[in-house]
């Protein structure tokens, strides 16, 4: 299983590592176009027999790749990421990669495993699926998942800096390259930089009312120096 430096050196310019996949916006300017680019795909996707996730909308189609058997990306992603940005080039499609993303809920408790089985049923998913500290949707992504704290009134890297009581907060990974210039856009709108001991693995932003977002990456989750213990963002 490859880790983000593996994908950087690979030097896929227009995909990005976020949350465990690669991922890439090609930007079509119409729905038959992305229509065409999506039909490519399909058709290189099954002469591999590896299917990657494609999301047509009117102006882009957004591809996500990984190996299911192994939970990560291997050899065969980067394979078909490049054929992929081969097929995009092949119909007009330009990459996007700066508007690459990805947003998980998370949730302060002290007690994972007793609250689980209920988000599970709000959300209409398996409680069994996954470890107790997240809530798995159907394709095995964290649907929700659950930050340890002492008492549930925050507990994680965010209350230490001075949490706002909040239960509930949002994490945005997004590629390296954009993640400062993200937190700057954010204290520019009228946040606050709470905490920045963890970067580049992340942020820890608030509102002008103390509700928390953490602005996060893949580096610095590889046992680095920089790496956050497990139970924080």
């Amino acid at each position: 299983m490859l880790t983000g430096h593996d994908v950087a050196e690979a030097l896929l310019e227009e995909w990005r590592f976020v949350l465990g996949r690669l991922h890439a916006r090609f930007r079509t300017g119409d729905f038959s176009t992305g229509a065409r680019l999506v039909a490519a795909i399909a058709d290189a996707a099954d002469a591999v027999d590896h299917h990657p996730d494609v999301d047509l909308r009117y102006p882009h189609v957004d591809v996500v790749l990984s190996s299911h058997d192994v939970g990560g990306i291997t050899r065969r992603d980067l394979r078909l990421a490049a054929t992929i940005t081969d097929l995009a080039g092949q119909v007009g499609a330009e990459p996007a990669p700066h508007e690459v993303q990805a947003l998980e809920w998370a949730l302060d408790t002290p007690d994972p495993s007793g609250i689980k089985p209920f988000w599970a049923a709000v959300l209409g998913l398996d409680p069994s699926a996954g470890n107790d500290d997240e809530v798995l949707d159907g394709d095995g992504r964290s649907a929700l998942w659950f930050q340890r704290s002492a008492d549930g009134a925050g507990g994680g890297a965010a209350d230490r800096a001075g949490a706002s009581g909040q239960r509930f907060h949002l994490d945005v990974t997004v590629p390296p390259e954009l993640a400062e210039k993200r937190v700057r856009a954010a204290v520019e709108a009228g946040g606050t930089l709470v905490n920045d001991g963890y970067a580049p693995a992340f942020w820890v932003l608030a509102d002008a009312e103390g509700n928390h977002a953490c602005v996060c990456t893949w580096l610095g989750r590889d046992g680095s120096a920089t790496a956050p213990p497990a139970d924080e963002a």
